[in-house]
């Protein structure tokens, strides 16, 4: 005679079984339609330059068209809100930088629990930072922003892509470390400040490379005077670093990747990093990564999941000694 307690036993491993079937099928038949990708910085900057590279090639590779949809706001912020609220099926996805999970919530409300909203999928490339010097600057060197913030504290107006932004903290760390006072002037994203800079806007920006600001710096209209990177950089071999102008505490990259809403079935997640890891391991999308100036990087999901977690506990600290605060 069977048990009341087994009956329930066999009834509820049904259930899981059926789950766990459900959740197979639904990542054996994904996609069978058009993915959109939310990225959170304007058209035109890095981001949109690179996913426009990755979106192309993961089409082909998953056999559906992809929408690249961008919605700039807040460092990364409202893009990544929407990423956080959809449906958590595979066809919304978003790709940013990192910061709006590791950096924007120690410095801002945001709207979403970043180490819970959210599945990281993985990297997809680190990106440099440029400190460029617009024709405002009278200025030649980093040296000369040094001593000139010094001598007229406020004077020289540096521009990021916003509030909350790896260049947001390279100020903050450069005004801490130099003792300096610099005027931070935050944006959207990064393809504006290239065009306000050649209108002299402002002194000084940071920012990731993509081709039209390599051009501008090629055509010698924006002056490179240091790079956040782990070493010089094969295009700008007379720029130092800023670890090697003695602050390494400013030394930052950008670490850009692939994310899913919170709940997305792990079957998901997994076929996406391996096709998404796929492409970016082919010669020609490095190249094309390569000719902009930034550099592929790749990871499984749980290794990039650790990553933001480490990030997010580092940033936490550097925060709350700087006492960075958003303006």
């Amino acid at each position: 005679m069977t048990s009341r307690r087994h009956v329930l036993g066999l009834a509820v491993a049904g259930i899981g079984s059926i789950m766990f079937s459900s959740v197979q099928a639904q990542a054996k038949d994904w996609p069978s339609h058009a993915i959109k990708i939310i990225v959170p910085y304007p058209t035109a900057g890095v981001s949109d330059t690179i996913i426009r590279i990755l979106a192309e090639r993961l089409a082909l590779a998953l056999g559906e068209s992809i929408i690249v949809e961008n919605r700039a706001g807040a460092g990364g912020t409202l893009g990544m809100d929407i990423v956080s609220k959809a449906s958590p099926d595979g066809y919304t996805l978003g790709f940013a930088a990192i910061s709006p999970l590791t950096l924007n919530p120690h410095i801002m409300k945001v709207p979403y629990d970043a180490l819970k909203d959210f599945v990281p999928i993985g990297s997809a490339m680190y990106s440099p930072i440029y400190l460029l010097a617009t024709p405002k600057f009278t200025g030649k060197t980093f040296e000369d922003v040094i001593a000139i913030s010094r001598e007229k504290p406020g004077s020289i107006t540096i521009a990021t892509s916003g509030y909350g932004t790896v260049g947001h903290i390279m100020v903050e760390q450069l005004r801490k470390k130099a003792g300096v006072d610099l005027t931070h002037v935050p944006y959207k994203g990064g393809a504006q400040i290239s065009t306000d800079a050649l209108g002299g806007q402002f002194d000084l920006m940071l920012a990731n490379p993509y081709a039209n600001l390599n051009a501008m710096i090629e055509q010698g209209k924006l002056r490179p005077l240091a790079v956040g990177a782990p070493a010089r950089l094969a295009n700008l071999p007379q720029t130092r670093t800023f670890e090697e102008l003695g602050y390494t505490e400013v030394n930052l990259t950008s670490l850009f990747g692939f994310f899913a809403p919170g709940g997305t079935p792990a079957a998901i997640i997994n076929k996406l990093n391996t096709e998404i890891n796929k492409v970016l391991s082919e010669t020609v999308t490095q190249e094309r990564v390569r000719k902009v100036e930034n550099l592929v990087i790749i990871s499984t999901p749980a290794e990039f999941a650790s990553t933001i977690q480490r990030e997010f506990a580092a940033n936490a600290k550097i925060v709350k000694e700087a006492d960075i605060k958003a303006e």
